[in-house]
């Protein structure tokens, strides 16, 4: 996969930990945001070979990063993985939270480990990173030859915080709750110089959907659900997020992007009600 290109490094220098970024649009993000100039902790739960060769990805293209095994859902987990990256690189500046998982069934035959890992993970392990980010944003405060403000926290949600998703109840409470701990930390962040946004992707070719795209009449079916008649990619996700993490997004906090092709627009409703 090509890293993104952006137009020039606009993160020159800056410290990025991407959840969750061995693979899909985490790892996505961690390429686009080390071409933008940062250096990147590309944090992995599983499959450390994946979590190197994004590492040695980035490396081969002349950047900077460094693979941390973390279970975001763990608290000290969370605590060690923010030391480690403070040994290497002082501090943070950007914190995307991305990692995610689904457990999907219909509600009447949900077990309970089902719902909880999926809340562990999506919404207790943004809030656990966040939390760790924030208190060195606050600590440091704004170092103004690296970014205007003294941090970016952007919390990886999904159209399923607005969209109600059957057979999917705890991923779509996740993702709602995503959305609430982002305004709310973004209104508790701000007078501080801490930004804090969200981005909803809708349908992006990972391998947590292959299922929906694979076949011809899979992606077929899938577009009728996206105005824009076209499945996302990975990158799409990355070049919103080194937009976000950015100074060029300054005047942006407690915003959700929405990037989904227009899935959120209701398409069947077209051709009217």
């Amino acid at each position: 996969m090509p890293m993104t290109s952006t137009s020039e490094p606009v993160l020159q220098g800056q410290r990025a930990l991407v959840t969750g970024a061995s693979s899909g649009i985490g790892a996505s993000i961690a390429k686009a945001l080390a071409v933008a100039g940062a250096k990147v902790v590309v944090n992995y739960a599983g499959g450390a070979d994946r979590a190197q060769a994004v590492v040695e990805h980035i490396q081969a293209a002349g950047g900077e990063a460094l693979a941390i095994r973390a279970d975001v859902s763990r608290e000290d987990q969370v605590e060690a993985m923010f030391a480690q990256m403070f040994e290497a690189w002082d501090s943070i500046d950007i914190l995307v939270n991305n990692a995610g998982l689904q457990k999907d069934a219909p509600l009447v035959e949900m077990s309970l480990a089902d719902w909880q890992q999926v809340l562990d993970i999506n919404l207790t392990g943004q809030f656990l990173c966040s939390r760790a980010a924030a208190r060195e944003f606050l600590r440091r405060g704004v170092v103004p030859e690296l970014s205007r403000v003294a941090g970016k926290i952007i919390c990886m949600s999904s159209v399923h915080d607005v969209i109600p998703w059957a057979g999917h109840v705890n991923y779509a409470t996740s993702k709602g709750g995503v959305s609430m701990l982002m305004k709310t930390m973004a209104q508790e962040l701000a007078p501080h110089r801490i930004r804090v946004n969200a981005i909803s992707p809708g349908a992006i070719k990972t391998p947590i959907n292959t299922a929906a795209w694979m076949t011809p009449d899979a992606e077929a079916e899938l577009l009728k659900l996206i105005p824009c008649r076209r499945v996302g990619e990975p990158e799409d996700i990355a070049r919103a997020t080194v937009w976000l993490a950015s100074d060029a997004s300054d005047y942006i906090t407690g915003a959700t992007l929405y990037v989904d092709g227009g899935m959120t627009l209701y398409p069947g409703f077209d051709m009217g009600g």
